[in-house]
């Protein structure tokens, strides 16, 4: 069993110089045009308890903004209202964030101290939107650095030809009737993207 930070860095070579250089403490423009393409976030939090949770979070291709090179601000979207992620913050103020672009192997990593916000001030920044949000996810920025292209490289994420049809898995709600025990949540998966379609 690998109990120690000495057993566990016996294991492996020390990082190499450029791994560890390439962490900034800020913002800089490759990392603010990875943000203006990236659709995609998963967002990483943690309760006082230390039950840790990853939300995915998803919009358009610069749904999450950098009003300056310190801070991000994520617009909290339509759920399923269990709020685990915006419980998380108030409880310790802190969140890791992983951005992807489709196509793209190289991933974007950012860990701050995060507050939910709702002034005007802030919420100016989404005005526009389709769906104007409640809140505001204010990261800001400690520590950013742009990560190697290896493991979606090894997934093969983007390669079309291994996308897997839905049909392979029953349809959530087929799922969700198994797992609660309750038949009439078993709708078709067309019924289910309908219903979503309200809340994108």
């Amino acid at each position: 069993m690998i109990d120690s930070n000495e057993k566990l860095r016996g294991l492996y070579l020390p990082a190499k110089e450029r791994s560890v250089k390439k962490q900034l403490p800020h913002l800089d423009k490759h990392c603010l045009r990875f943000l203006a393409l990236s659709p995609f976030v998963v967002l990483s939090s943690g309760s006082a308890e230390g039950r840790y949770d990853a939300s995915p979070r998803g919009g358009e291709p610069g749904f999450v903004k950098a009003p300056d090179s310190a801070t991000l601000l994520i617009p909290d979207a339509p759920g399923n209202n269990r709020l685990d992620t915006l419980e998380n913050i108030i409880a310790t103020g802190r969140v890791g964030l992983l951005f992807l672009i489709p196509g793209v192997d190289e991933t974007l990593r950012v860990n701050g101290r995060a507050r939910l916000a709702d002034e005007n001030s802030v919420l100016e920044a989404f005005k526009n939107e389709k769906r104007a949000p409640k809140l505001i996810i204010e990261v800001k920025v400690e520590d950013v650095y742009l990560h190697c292209a290896k493991a979606l490289m090894r997934s093969k994420l983007w390669d079309a030809s291994l996308q897997v049809e839905r049909s392979v898995l029953p349809t959530m709600g087929q799922m969700l009737a198994d797992q609660i025990g309750e038949p009439a949540l078993a709708e078709s998966q067309a019924q289910m993207v309908e219903r979503y379609k309200a809340d994108l």
